[in-house]
């Protein structure tokens, strides 16, 4: 069985104590601790080691999401706090100005692929440029980004075949055409089986869906239907 988790972001706006709350006590043992404001990332790493996150197996933290070139170093130093507790760190990479900086985190640091919206990182090319400057960088699979980009799902197949050895974790939800998460619908259910046997079970599902506490198992049983595990999975 996948293991399934939430971004605390999706799940308490800009409070990732809360986020943490609302899966605490539940069978819920992977999580993305989210700072996608770059007012946020400060506090929460402050707050850490007073958060309880014993019942997660897997724990993942969001970089921002935007910020400058001259603020970039300064992030960096910050996230390599977290990549020293052996957490990944997911990042846009439109973001980037100085591959070196980034290149600190080895294989911790987790390029995750773009919606429309985003200058690079949105297709397979784009995401080769990226992975040219960072080899050692795993990849956060957006399966909702991918078909956004392309609805009939053929680049999230190119995607998934082309690095599918860096995968380390994946993003579901559904991304609307003004670019926000919603929840899954039968239409995103139906586009990420297609695609569900190049993902190995043992990949941590991340959803990013916005429900309330209490439709999260709801969300997570339409997760584990939309990525089924099949027998012959690809094997990367």
């Amino acid at each position: 069985m996948r293991t399934i988790g939430f971004s605390t972001g999706a799940l308490a706006y800009a409070d990732f104590r809360g986020g943490v709350g609302m899966l605490r006590g539940k069978s819920i043992h992977a999580i993305e601790l989210s700072a996608l404001r770059q007012k946020e990332l400060l506090p929460m790493l402050r707050g850490l080691d007073e958060l309880d996150l014993s019942q997660f197996n897997y724990i993942a933290v969001h970089a921002p999401s935007e910020f400058s070139k001259e603020d970039e170093r300064e992030i960096v130093m910050m996230l390599l706090t977290v990549s020293q507790r052996g957490w990944p760190v997911v990042l846009h990479p439109d973001t980037i100005h100085d591959f070196s900086l980034w290149r600190e985190l080895g294989k911790l640091l987790c390029i995750e692929n773009m919606d429309k919206r985003k200058p690079r990182g949105r297709t397979s090319l784009e995401l080769s440029y990226i992975f040219s400057s960072l080899p050692e960088a795993s990849f956060c699979f957006d399966i909702a980004h991918a078909r956004q980009v392309d609805s009939t799902m053929t680049e999230a197949y190119f995607i998934l075949k082309d690095f599918g050895p860096r995968l380390r974790q994946l993003h579901v939800s559904e991304v609307n055409t003004r670019s926000k998460h919603d929840p899954l619908s039968l239409a995103s259910i139906l586009a990420f089986q297609e695609v569900a046997d190049l993902i190995p079970e043992y990949i941590p599902l991340i959803l990013e869906t916005p429900v309330p506490a209490e439709q999260i198992e709801a969300e997570m049983e339409r997760a584990r239907e939309a990525l089924p595990v099949h027998e012959q999975a690809f094997a990367y």
